[in-house]
């Protein structure tokens, strides 16, 4: 099979090398999938930074956490899946249900330490599968796995929001674009920000209720009170870091919540003054994906809701360094894809 690994100090775009390796057959409670879509994510070049700058490693495993296709063999033992069953794998294979955990999450598919997505052909235990919706395609489908439990779990599990409030999303990437989708599906009212009056006109055309231009508008955190009368987002869910957080956290109402998802404007301290959450009440908290039950309470939603997750852009397997540069170039509205196979 073709697949694709990470080779640190080679002068390949984003460390990218496509190699050939022999598809294993499953073991008695292993599943083997047909990838027919991989979905990129900020992790993903995260990765590649962090792949570049370790010393006396060959390769890394193959990247790319998210990722959809068929079953195409079961082992012996295996009761929850049957060749042909259309099928995404879990961000953390070995997280079921239940509370976050060290042991659950202790391996992530596509990071430094454990083979992701970026390959045609993909084993892993039963468990760490989920069936997808009927109506998403392969593309759509791949985006379920990191974006769509992470924006998820952010605003209905972490985030507690309830129909009828107010959500703030950060920018046009991924999470908060999906997260866009199912807030307006439950019945909340959404507001999103961008640096793009083109990204807010799609963001509007997919729902979002109230748009802002953050480049126009740099103190926004004061239009979003203006939108709200005064009385701030039920929650945000912040995707940008040291450059947003304390705007995010002048967002909210009191009592409001903030679910922390990502570090999109970098990883240096955003100094918060205690008594802004203290006066508030206002609660933060931090957002690792989620579990394969978030992802079959997520795939059971948009079965009802018939949501279609935004793709930006669909490239082929020969060019995923295309695909990375893209991701990197920040142009993206919602998702890119990489098409493996035909």
């Amino acid at each position: 099979m073709q697949a694709y690994r990470i080779v640190p100090h080679k002068q390949l775009p984003f460390g990218l090398e496509r190699f050939e390796r022999e598809a294993r057959a499953p073991g008695p409670h292993e599943v083997l999938v047909r990838v027919r879509a991989v979905s990129l994510n900020y992790r993903d070049l995260m990765i590649t930074r962090m792949a570049g700058s370790m010393t006396g490693k060959v390769a890394t495993p193959i990247p790319c956490s998210d990722g959809a296709g068929d079953v195409i063999a079961v082992g012996a033992n295996v009761t929850r899946f049957r060749p042909g069953d259309r099928v995404a794998a879990s961000f953390f294979p070995h997280w079921v249900d239940g509370p976050v955990s060290a042991q659950r999450t202790a391996e992530a598919l596509g990071g430094l330490d454990a083979d992701g997505m970026l390959a045609e052909h993909v084993v892993l235990p039963e468990s760490a599968f989920y069936a997808v919706p009927a109506h998403l395609d392969y593309a759509e489908a791949a985006t379920l796995p990191c974006a769509g439990v992470t924006a998820w779990n952010a605003l209905f599990v972490e985030g507690r929001v309830k129909p009828g409030g107010t959500v703030l999303l950060l920018g046009t990437g991924g999470v908060s674009v999906w997260a866009m989708q199912l807030a307006r599906a439950a019945g909340l009212k959404t507001l999103i920000t961008s640096s793009s009056d083109e990204k807010l006109a799609r963001a509007r055309a997919l729902g979002a209720h109230e748009t802002i231009n953050y480049r126009t508008t740099p103190e926004w955190q004061d239009e979003v009170l203006r939108l709200t009368h005064g009385q701030g987002v039920d929650m945000v869910v912040e995707v940008g870091g040291q450059d947003t957080l304390n705007r995010s956290i002048a967002s909210l109402r009191m009592g409001g919540r903030l679910t922390i998802v990502g570090r999109v404007s970098g990883a240096g301290g955003a100094p918060v003054e205690p008594i802004s959450l203290i006066v508030g009440n206002k609660h933060m908290t931090g957002v690792y994906v989620g579990s394969r039950a978030m992802a079959e309470d997520l795939c059971n939603f948009v079965t009802l809701t018939g949501i279609r997750p935004a793709v930006d852009r669909v490239f082929d397997f020969a060019d995923a360094a295309q695909a990375y540069a893209y991701l990197e170039s920040a142009a993206h509205f919602g998702k890119i894809i990489i098409r493996v196979g035909n």
